[in-house]
């Protein structure tokens, strides 16, 4: 068991800081918030780097589109630190995040960047008062949205001047010109509640919130004036040997800009065709069908003295034989932090086996329990 090291999740210090650490299984985690979520080819060499050299050299992009390093011990951790902090800009402070192409999407309905640029002013110091999960959307309802990603205050463009304001249960229709003045009001309210609440903690009638459809960034994707190449790192990891190669390939190939992206994934901006086919040989995901896209993994008995299998290596074996329309996710313990959701098949280590959960989370009693060699079966059966 270990420690995770929150960088960019400091509500109370200008600079990175080991206080409050949570544990993991493979040593200190990194999470670093990057500005605006914009990285170039360099940067990202740079930390595959920093990560083979201060950690075990495994570096995720999380199901919100933040970078983590894992891996770093008490020793490397503070160094890691104070190279990442020069490197890149870390975003400090209440989380308030926006699409990855905002303001270069031309589906969206409203640029959403001024409005969270007030937001994360105004509430600067507000945000000593808020625990560090409290999390704002604010979302132009562009083509690649925020849709499936929690919030405890969605902002949605909607129309002319009009958005959708969204507070744990309850969904208002608002003008522009109020939204600042409406999400700080409620930002009050549960910062009152104290360092443990969220907005589900409020009082008030549940409403159905506002909702959208959303995509995968997987593929191309039209901007204002170019075009954004997506790709994914498999169940959200690879190691700094890919990474670095991948970062080699877009600088080859004129590329000076990449976003992260909610699910994993990786935005390339103005990437030519040739670079997808790059980035696939290298192992990324790079097809919007790929079986992989459905299926959910953590780092299991690899890194993790909770896990009882090797659920990435498991979960790519399984990958080709993924029913369509099916999920699945391999969890190494019953804790489930890769998916703590429902999906359609879950696969939970057991010190016995690989207890199989059907249109259930990792945490519910198995209805069976699999050998290794059943794991085909189970991952090939269409569910619904």
């Amino acid at each position: 068991m270990a420690l995770v090291l929150p960088i960019a999740a400091s509500r109370r210090g200008a600079c990175p800081t080991l206080d409050a650490p949570m544990q993991t299984g493979d040593g200190l985690l990194a999470r670093l918030r990057i500005k605006g979520g914009r990285i170039s080819p360099a940067q990202l060499a740079r930390i595959a780097a920093l990560a083979a050299e201060h950690g075990n050299g495994l570096i995720e992009i999380t199901a919100r589109g933040n970078l983590q390093v894992r891996g770093l011990t008490p020793a490397s951790a503070a160094p890691f630190a104070r190279a990442t902090d020069a490197l890149v800009k870390i975003e400090r402070g209440l989380v308030v995040e926006t699409p990855p192409l905002a303001g270069d999407d031309p589906t969206e309905i409203d640029d959403p960047r001024p409005l969270a640029a007030s937001i994360r002013a105004a509430a600067t110091l507000l945000s000593a008062r808020l625990g560090p999960k409290v999390t704002v959307i604010v979302d132009g309802n562009g083509r690649l949205n925020l849709t499936a990603l929690k919030a405890d205050i969605r902002l949605t463009a909607i129309g002319s001047s009009q958005w959708a304001c969204s507070v744990g249960g309850r969904s208002d229709v608002i003008l522009r010109n109020d939204a600042l003045m409406i999400t700080l009001r409620h930002l009050r309210q549960i910062a009152d509640l104290g360092l443990a609440a969220r907005a589900t903690d409020l009082a008030g009638s549940a409403a159905t919130p506002h909702r959208t459809r959303s995509i995968s960034p997987i593929g191309i994707l039209p901007l204002r004036d170019t075009t954004a190449t997506g790709i994914a790192l498999p169940f959200g990891s690879s190691d700094h040997a890919a990474l670095t190669a991948l970062a080699d390939a877009a600088t080859h190939h004129g590329i000076t800009e990449f976003r992260l992206a909610p699910h994993h994934g990786l935005l390339a901006i103005g990437a030519p065709p040739a670079f997808a086919a790059e980035a696939a040989a290298l192992g990324f995901v790079t097809a919007s069908d790929d079986p992989r896209i459905r299926i959910s993994a953590c780092i299991g008995s690899d890194g993790c003295a909770s896990g009882h299998i090797p659920a990435r290596v498991v979960a790519a074996r399984l990958a080709p034989y993924l029913a369509p329309e099916t999920s699945l996710h391999v969890s190494g313990c019953t804790k489930g932090c890769a998916h703590p959701r429902r999906a359609d098949v879950t696969l939970v280590g057991q010190p016995d086996g690989y207890g199989l959960v059907i249109s259930g989370m990792a945490g519910d009693t198995p209805q069976a329990l699999l050998r290794a060699d059943q794991l085909e079966s189970a991952a090939a059966h269409r569910q619904g």
